[in-house]
């Protein structure tokens, strides 16, 4: 993952839209549940906290959806030859 990378992002304020946006901050540091990471298992849940960004074009195109600092989620596809999950397939809005 990287600055600038393609996202899809999600809003609780507009359910079913996906639009499209960058990451624009990723944690250096690692989070995860449990405190103690103890075997393999528990390691491949480790999380990064990133931000991701949607253009102000966007944004001003789909005002009355979306809203600064709305909660989401964020995408991103590590390898771009794996296809989106079905519930990203479709179209972002750009």
């Amino acid at each position: 993952m990287s600055y600038g990378q393609k996202a899809a992002i999600t809003i609780d304020g507009a359910p079913g839209e996906k639009y499209s946006g960058t990451i624009s901050y990723i944690s250096p540091k690692a989070e995860f549940t449990p405190k103690t990471v103890e075997t393999a298992e528990e390691r491949a849940k480790l999380m990064f906290r990133i931000k991701a960004k949607i253009q102000p074009a966007l944004l001003e195109k789909y005002i009355q959806h979306v809203k600064t600092g709305l909660p989401g989620m964020a995408y991103v596809r590590l390898d771009p030859n794996v296809p989106w999950p079905a519930k990203l397939e479709g179209k972002l809005l750009q």
